[in-house]
Formats: structure tokens, sequence, C-alpha cells
């Protein structure tokens, strides 16, 4: 028997639209920090095992925030995928989770991470709030009752769906 999973999917804080600098260096801007400091005290309830994060600014500086909000992790990963992962290609990498990771979180960006949601969560209002809107900084806990390899459509539940505001 398959020990229950908790996979948590967050898009990154909010970024800054002034600057020059190219797409994957945009930072944080200050509003995205004060959410993201806001979506740690949210997670620290819930210590990861594995955290994967996409190699863009926003989403390094959204992880380095929520720990100053009170979230850890054993492990973070950076994952240059999920820069330009679509919802398959997300999936394939969740089927490649360790099994001995039981609690992971996923920094990453719209529109994979809404697709992603929608594929894998069983009906329900909050995933249809999700399909219609997933802002910066929101947050889906979704109940994974299967291995990981095992993760497919409808295989799990949504446990909670926040957004954060600082």
């Amino acid at each position: 028997m398959t020990a229950e999973r908790t996979l948590v999917l967050m898009r990154h804080a909010k970024s800054s639209w002034k600057t020059n600098d190219p797409d994957l260096a945009r930072p944080l801007s200050p509003r995205g920090t004060r959410d993201a400091v806001v979506a740690g005290q949210i997670l620290a309830p819930l210590p990861f095992d594995l955290v994967l994060v996409s190699p863009a600014a926003r989403a390094q500086q959204t992880w380095q925030t929520l720990q100053m909000g009170g979230a850890g992790a054993a492990q973070v990963v950076t994952v240059d995928a999920l820069y330009h992962a679509r919802t398959p290609g997300l999936i394939a990498a969740l089927h490649q989770l360790p099994e001995q990771a039981h609690r992971v979180l996923v920094i990453g960006h719209e529109p994979t991470l809404s697709d992603t949601i929608v594929t894998v969560a069983a009906p329900s209002p909050s995933r249809d709030a999700v399909a219609s809107r997933f802002p910066t900084s929101g947050i889906v806990v979704l109940s994974v009752p299967t291995a990981w390899d095992a993760l497919g459509s409808q295989s799990t539940t949504i446990a909670a769906y926040e957004v954060p505001r600082g």
C-alpha cells in the first residue's frame, strides 16, 4: 500500500515589469515579495521533502522568500525544464519523483501549472476556480493517493487552494 503523498503546485510570486532584463532574469516586485512571505507562513506547517524550482529569477526568489515566511525543505533542486515545461512534461517529471519524497513543492509558471492541476485533480469548485484564473502566488495542495509514477488524469483531489496576499 502506498502512503498518501502531498503535491503542492505554486505559481511564482508577482514579478517586476520595470526592468530591461530578459524574461528569465525578471525579479520579484515589492508586492511579490510581500505575498511570498505570507505564502511561506501558509506553507510553514508542511515541511517539504523536495522542492523543484524553475530557474527563472522570480521563481528562485519566490522560494527564497517563502523560507523567510517559515517554509522549509530537506532538498531543493532547480529544474531547468520547468521554465518552458508544458503539462505533459511536468507530469512526466512528477512520475520520476523519488518514492521517499512524500511532500513535494513545485514552483513554476502559467499556463503549465493550472493546466496540470485541471488534468490531475478530480472535479471540484477549486479546480474550476484554478481553471478560470491561477494568479501569482497561487497555491494548490493536492492529495495524491498513488505512487508518483501513477499520477494521471483526475488521480488527485484538491485539499486546499490559497492565493496569499501580503
